[in-house]
Order: structure tokens, then C-alpha cells, then sequence
């Protein structure tokens, strides 16, 4: 009996696949253009990401130990987006709320964090990483195009990971988030996102020339610096990471900031799953983006 109903799943997926491949390249334009407008709210996003689990760095997983009550909490505060891992993914699409959030997949695992760096750093990419974003109705997958300081040999893996990833996102309909991260040597050990505007730009550059449907991009050392990002980017949005953790009011004078240079909208993950009101982060941030609310009302928001 077993081996019959291994059989029956392998028909469909095998009959799932090809209609997939069938489908003709409007149609598949078509998909991509309608998960975007699922990602964004007239024209705006906020993605909230929670895939921190997936790098093997114990200080990340700070207000997401327990994955469950951290998504029910996210999911009733209502960002546009929340970004997972193929693992934990299904905590979001299973959830009973009719009304959540859109799924960002993360496809690649890296083990770039953390004070003490490997020797060996790698890149992974998923297996048939867009099937299963399709599978779980993903409106987006996300990669990273990482670039170390006398790391090429990383660099050099992204963008195979990405040139893999965007064909099958061609193929089956998927658009392709890319996350150009410029990282510097830290004095207390490890790496740590590095904002200078002449290393940003190259880099978001590449990763649009690589074929990205969003940017998702790290904020410059100078927020009022953030158009030229824009500029690089062209008719493709940009979302602005958060990186680590700062203060409520420079996480709202930022935001303000790249959005007022035309960012698309934000990522941020430690910032809200750390935070010790997440929900009225989350509140606030969706204000700022959806209903222009000011960094000073936001932040009435989230002492309220």
C-alpha cells in the first residue's frame, strides 16, 4: 500500500511539473507581476524578516525561540510580507488568519555571521528552490550576493546561486528578490554590513544586471545618500535592510529618511523579533509606510 501512494505522488508531481513547463511565457509574466502586487500595498512593502534561524548563529534567534507564538504575534500586528525559510514557512501559509501576510522564501544558507568565522564559508542554494516556493505559494524568493572582504571565492557562489535561481524563477513564474550585502572586517571579531555608498552601489548594480525583480539593499552611512541607491536601481524597487539592533528612534528616523529618497519600503528582521513590543513596531512602521505617519507619531505609536 505504501508503495502505491509513492507512486501516486510521484504521478502528480510529476503532472504539477509539467503544466508548470507548459505554460506559455505571457501566462508566467503574468504570475510574476501578480505576486509582486501581493508583496506590495500600493507600491510600498514592509517584509518582515524571521529567517534568522537558518545561519547557525545562536544570537539571532533572540524573540524567536519559540517560531510559533513569535509568528502568531507578527501575523495579527499585520506586516505586508513575512520572510521565512522552507522549514518554517508552513507556520505562516497553515495559520487560520484569512488576512496574512504575503511569503518571502529565503533559498540560500550561509554561515558568514557570528564573532567567529569559519574557515570554510559557504553559499547553498535549496534543492529546486522555486518549485518548492511555488508549492508553498511564496509571492517572492530572496537570495544573497554577499561580498567579504578577501572572500571572492563567496561571491563567486552567489551569483551562481543567483544565475540558477533566476532561470527556474523565469521558468515557473517566481519574481527574484536579491540581497547585495557589502560586509567589512569587525575589530570584535566576525563581519558586519558595511554602508559606504561606493561599495553599495557596484554591488546593487550587479545584482540588478543578474536579473533582480526587487533589491533588497543594505542603508548607507548617510540616509540622505539613499537616491543614488535608488537611481542605481532604476525601475527596480528597493527595500532597506535594518541590520542589528539600534535605537526605536534612529530604526524610525532611518526608515523616514529612505523612504523620503524613494525606497519601495523595508526588511527588517532583529529590530522587530528582538524588540520588546514587536507588534507595536510592526504597527508603526506600516503607519510611516502605508499612511505617511511622521517618525515622531510612529514612535507614539510603539510607547503607546
Amino acid at each position: 500500500m505504501a508503495g502505491v501512494v509513492e507512486l501516486c505522488d510521484m504521478v502528480l508531481d510529476y503532472l504539477q511539473e509539467q503544466y508548470i513547463y507548459h505554460l506559455n511565457w505571457s501566462q508566467l509574466m503574468s504570475d510574476v507581476s501578480i505576486r509582486l502586487k501581493r508583496l506590495f500595498n500600493n507600491g510600498r512593502c514592509f517584509d518582515i524578516a524571521v529567517d534568522h534561524g537558518f545561519f547557525g548563529e545562536g544570537t539571532f534567534l533572540a524573540g524567536i525561540e519559540d517560531m510559533k507564538a513569535a509568528l502568531d504575534t507578527l501575523i495579527t500586528a499585520a506586516p505586508d510580507a513575512i520572510q521565512l525559510t522552507l522549514g518554517q514557512a508552513k507556520l505562516l501559509q497553515n495559520h487560520p488568519n484569512p488576512h496574512k501576510p504575503s511569503l518571502v522564501m529565503r533559498t540560500d544558507v550561509a554561515n558568514v555571521y557570528g564573532k567567529v568565522i569559519p574557515d570554510h564559508l559557504f553559499s547553498i542554494l535549496l534543492e529546486e528552490p522555486v518549485l518548492q516556493a511555488v508549492r508553498l505559494d511564496a509571492a517572492i524568493v530572496v537570495v544573497n550576493l554577499l561580498d567579504l572582504p578577501g572572500r571572492p571565492e563567496l561571491r563567486d557562489a552567489c551569483i551562481r546561486n543567483i544565475m540558477t535561481l533566476k532561470a527556474q524563477c523565469e521558468h515557473y513564474g517566481m519574481p527574484l528578490m536579491v540581497e547585495p550585502l557589502v560586509m567589512k572586517d569587525s575589530s570584535a571579531g566576525g563581519y558586519t554590513s558595511d554602508g559606504e555608498l561606493e561599495k553599495v552601489v557596484p554591488l546593487v548594480r550587479q545584482a540588478i544586471e543578474l536579473g533582480a525583480d526587487v533589491i533588497k539593499a543594505d542603508p548607507t552611512d548617510v540616509a540622505a545618500d539613499y537616491h543614488h541607491v535608488i537611481q542605481t536601481a532604476g525601475t527596480i524597487p528597493v527595500l532597506v535592510r535594518g541590520g542589528g539592533r539600534v535605537t526605536d528612534e534612529e530604526l524610525l528616523n532611518r526608515t523616514a529618511e529612505v523612504l523620503k529618497q524613494g525606497a519601495a519600503g523595508i526588511v527588517y528582521g532583529r529590530n522587530i523579533i528582538a524588540h520588546p513590543k514587536p507588534a507595536k513596531m510592526t504597527q508603526a512602521l506600516m503607519a510611516m509606510l502605508h499612511k505617511g505617519t511622521s517618525a515622531a507619531d510612529a514612535l507614539k505609536i510603539v510607547n503607546a
